[in-house]
This record gives structure tokens, sequence and C-alpha cells, in this order.
């Protein structure tokens, strides 16, 4: 599943592409997604300019005049901007066409994503989101303060939406391994010491990520068709009962909350 430097990666390769560009025709090639697509979208943005592009969470925010697309690319999704005359392939469900002669289109062949529309720039979606992890409010003492009394396993607490934005599976063990910390420990029981390092793992795991381009294990590309090359610098996921690269332990594999997590039974107590 695209997490947030996957979302980020595409943010920023669409930026320089679509922004101050002005729309002249949207497809809806399929009426839906997760969620029903807005059947209105090639009426309303029809003749619209593209005023800005943003990242919250794993969503992309494509900002106009008349409101702002939502865009989540679920567990497969990825965006390409292309020339007109490049023919749709399978899977392309949604498309903006630009005055310039070239067309954005999503791919999504799980179809978990969602393409929604918002007119006074808020939506459910987005409302109950927790804090960005680059940014400067999350540090230890935020993390630190929203577990207290939390029963939930460490993994689950920094995955959650509502406490900080982003962190999926993937980086959650990776954060979790270098600052040696057992994802089955609770949230609530680890040292305020702990917390300073671990926050300091997770803005360094999502910046590397980031400037990798972001992490290709299957479906994920970027706007440009390149992979993400984080994946040939992963410590512990999909590395199960490969060598540890600190020990000489094992990496194991547990399901916890219906993932998988990856950890070193030696490194992370």
């Amino acid at each position: 599943m695209p997490e947030l430097p996957e979302v980020e990666t595409t943010k920023r390769g669409l930026e320089p592409l679509i922004v101050n560009q002005r729309i002249e025709q949207v497809h809806l090639y399929r009426d839906n997604l997760r969620w029903e697509i807005p059947k209105h979208l090639p009426r309303t943005l029809a003749h619209q300019t593209v005023n800005g592009i943003e990242r919250r969470g794993k969503y992309l925010l494509i900002r106009f005049g008349v409101g702002t697309l939502i865009i989540h690319l679920g567990m497969s999704g990825s965006i390409k901007v292309v020339d007109n005359e490049i023919a749709l392939k399978k899977h392309d469900h949604f498309e903006l066409t630009f005055t310039n002669g070239k067309r954005m289109r999503l791919n999504d062949p799980r179809r978990f994503g969602a393409v929604l529309f918002t007119e006074n720039n808020t939506h459910p979606l987005l409302d109950n989101l927790g804090v960005e992890p680059l940014e400067v409010v999350f540090n230890e003492e935020y993390l630190y303060g929203k577990s207290r009394k939390k029963q939930q396993n460490i993994k689950a607490f920094i995955m959650d939406s509502k406490v900080v934005v982003g962190v999926g599976n993937i980086y959650a063990c990776e954060s979790l391994f270098r600052a040696g910390i057992n994802p089955e420990r609770k949230a609530g029981s680890i040292s305020k010491k702990r917390y300073v390092l671990l926050t300091q793992c997770i803005k360094n795991i999502l910046t590397q990520a980031i400037k990798a381009g972001g992490t290709t294990l299957q479906d994920f590309f970027a706007v440009d068709g390149k992979p993400g090359y984080f994946s040939q610098t992963l410590s512990v996921y999909g590395r199960e009962n490969e060598n540890c690269t600190q020990c000489n332990g094992k990496i194991a594999r547990i399901v916890q909350n219906q993932r998988s997590s990856f950890y070193c039974k030696g490194c992370q107590k």
C-alpha cells in the first residue's frame, strides 16, 4: 500500500506538471473505486485551473478555485502524467485532460483508492487526522503524552492516523527496529527516553524513504514511471528468517492487527 513517502513522492512529481495548468475535460472510466466518484466532476472542473497540490497524510489534495479534489491511492494506485496520444491502460479509472496536451491518469488495479471532492476544503476523511510526522509539532513530548495509559501495542499506536498520519506498516516496522523497541510492547509502558529515540527514527526513516522515491514492493511507481528505491535498504520488513543486519539473530514475523510485523528478537526488547 502506498504510504506517506510514496504519496509525497507522487505529490512532488505532479507539482511541476499540473500546477497552473487548465483543465479541458474530466473523464470517469468507472462509477466508483472504494467509494462512488462524484458524477459532477466533469462539469465542475471543466475549464478550472489547478492552483496547487498538497498532501495530508496519505491523501493528495488538488486545489481549485471551486474546491478541492481528494485522491487516495488505496492499496495499488499510482498516477502518471502522459501525452494526449498515449492510449489508456488497463485499470486507468480517472483522468484529467489539460489544455497543454497532457493527461493525468489514476491507475488502480485493486480499486481501493478514492476520488472525492469538497467545496469548502474540509472532509470527514480529513477532519480527524493526527499530526504530520515531519512537522515540528510531532516530537517526543507529543508522542509520549498521547501514549499514556494506552494498552494497544506500540506498532498499532504509531500507525493510528488519529495520532500521527502516514506511518504505515513498512515504516512502522523499520522505525521500531532502529529504535530497538519490540512491536508487541504496550504503548503506555514505554519510557519517555525511548520515545525520544522513536520519534527521531520515524522522522529519519520517512525522510530517507522520500529521498529514495518511496518503496516499491509490487505496485507503486512514481509519476515518471520509476520505482521507489527504499526497498533496497529495508532492515526488517519482508525479511523473515533472514539474518539481522545488526546481530547474529534472524528476522521474525508475527501478525498484529491483521498485518505482518517484522522484527529482530535480539535487537528489539
